[in-house]
């Protein structure tokens, strides 16, 4: 049986994954919140607000590992002549602004 390289992964700094377990921790944590403000039945504009600040958190993540990714793997694939690598950025970024 063939073994398939269909599936990329990228080796990350220590540095770089300990910034993205902790923003997302506490993405997490907004989530389990919000969960809990819906339990004890919270206001709505309450509820909303700790959404809005998740959302944003989720965002930053997502810039963060979106600007490494361009740093990193980008900047390798194109230096190597990877240009394939241009289609699938921009691809990325299509879906990021759904």
């Amino acid at each position: 049986m063939e073994s398939c390289n269909c599936h990329k992964t990228k080796d990350r700094s220590d540095e770089e994954y300990k910034r993205l377990i902790n923003r997302l921790s506490r993405v997490e944590g907004q989530i389990r919140g919000i969960r809990g403000m819906v339990e004890r039945s919270a206001y709505c504009p309450d509820i909303l607000a700790q959404v809005a600040a998740a959302n944003a958190a989720l965002n930053a993540f997502g810039k963060e590992l979106l600007a490494e990714h361009i740093r990193t793997c980008v900047a390798q694939d194109i230096r190597t002549g990877k240009d394939e690598t241009i289609d699938e950025l921009v691809a990325t970024l299509y879906k990021l602004m759904k």
